[in-house]
């Protein structure tokens, strides 16, 4: 089969910055391509047109055509003619496109077009409790009622994506997924490092501005506990503060910011290594739709504390392979992380257990199988 990826990012040097929908489609890709299947990469939003491959893969970069008031649909069109001219040569079966800002509405091409649904604009402004802009809610509804079929990477995301666009749509539940192989852990990093790492981006709706207070009752205990924050800084859409790290550092005490070291975004071949030192991971996040991280300080056998909001349920078991508390639960959540640091045993037992769950629901080999299965059938 020949599948496309239609995506804003994707986590390779000639692309640039890529979060978690790159990522995801990443894992994917590379477990698709291991099976035997020819994968494109289709990404737009880029400072050149141009074609390349890399470890089997081939990338077409697409720079959105620049015309106030029509940008948004010469984009579309350029896009359209491309996935048609490689459908015409058989490059392409089938094209599979993100559900963010609705990139599949007005596109018309003459092979199946699937959404798999990591969280719209809408989606996310729900969760965050702010206004969404109207050309993007508008974009992802038409994108949900024209596209072919739907997958979403989970049941709360599905279902509370079609409530909100007022849709009936059916969708298959197919999870974001993790290479196995790139995530294994190795006995050669300690973790008695008294380290807890949060990576991912620096903003509100991620519960940042909620972990500063968590470490402050952590930091009461333990002092000797250090706090790394691994990501990219980002603007406060309620403040409009051109940084949330500059909003984070007044809520922690004095001598618990002196325990916390921010190293801004890293290369995303040096996650692994920050992964695997830590002690704990935490995720206070109010928005996510199953979100990649977690999956990956999963597969590197960390125990971790998230927060226990829609989603989180269907990556860790409360009490089995991780905790999950509520983000705002301020002094519950840093009891979790103490209660980790304090029982070794349990902590280990949570980071074999977490494993253990992503090997069996969320490998990338499972899942490109079960992406291939719903890919099937549309193909004629």
């Amino acid at each position: 089969m020949k599948i496309a990826f239609l995506t804003p990012e994707y986590p390779h040097e000639r692309i640039g910055h890529s979060g978690g929908i790159g990522t995801s489609i990443k894992h994917l890709a590379i477990a698709l391509h291991a099976l035997g299947h020819a994968v494109t990469l289709l990404v737009y939003g880029q400072d050149e047109d141009a074609c390349f491959t890399a470890n089997g893969l081939t990338f077409y970069k697409i720079k959105n055509p620049k015309l106030k008031g029509l940008s948004w649909y010469l984009t579309r069109k350029k896009i359209q003619k491309l996935i048609n001219s490689l459908h015409a040569v058989g490059k392409i079966d089938i094209v599979e496109a993100p559900d963010w800002t609705g990139i599949a509405s007005f596109i018309n091409v003459n092979c199946p077009i699937v959404i798999r649904e990591n969280g719209s604009d809408t989606y996310f402004c729900h969760l965050d409790q702010r206004p969404v802009k109207a050309i993007n809610r508008f974009h992802e509804k038409q994108a949900l009622q024209q596209v072919d079929g739907i997958i979403s990477v989970s049941k709360f995301t599905g279902d509370l994506t079609n409530s909100l666009f007022n849709l009936s749509r059916h969708f298959t539940v197919i999870p974001n997924a993790i290479n196995l192989e790139a995530f294994k852990p190795t006995t050669s990093i300690k973790n008695n490092t008294n380290m807890i790492l949060y990576f991912g981006t620096l903003i509100r709706k991620k519960g940042l501005l909620e972990l500063p207070h968590i470490f402050n009752v952590v930091h009461a205990h333990h002092p000797e506990v250090k706090l790394l924050l691994v990501g990219k800084d980002s603007v406060d859409i309620t403040t409009q503060s051109g940084s949330t790290w500059s909003l984070m550092k007044p809520l922690f005490s004095a001598s618990a910011l002196q325990k916390v070291a921010y190293i801004g975004a890293v290369p995303y071949t040096k996650m692994r290594e920050h992964i695997a030192a830590a002690s704990v991971c935490v995720f206070p996040s109010f928005a996510e739709a199953l979100p990649v991280s977690w999956l990956e300080a999963m597969a590197l056998q960390k125990p971790i504390v998230a927060s226990n909001i829609g989603w989180a349920k269907e990556v860790i078991d409360d009490g089995k392979n991780g905790f999950l508390v509520h983000p705002t639960a301020h002094k519950a959540y840093a009891n979790a992380i103490i209660r980790l640091f304090e029982d070794t045993v349990l902590s280990e037992t949570f980071a074999k257990a977490a494993r253990q769950k992503v090997i069996e629901k969320f490998s990338s080999d499972i899942v490109a199988q079960q992406s291939i299965d719903f890919y099937t059938q549309f193909i004629k």
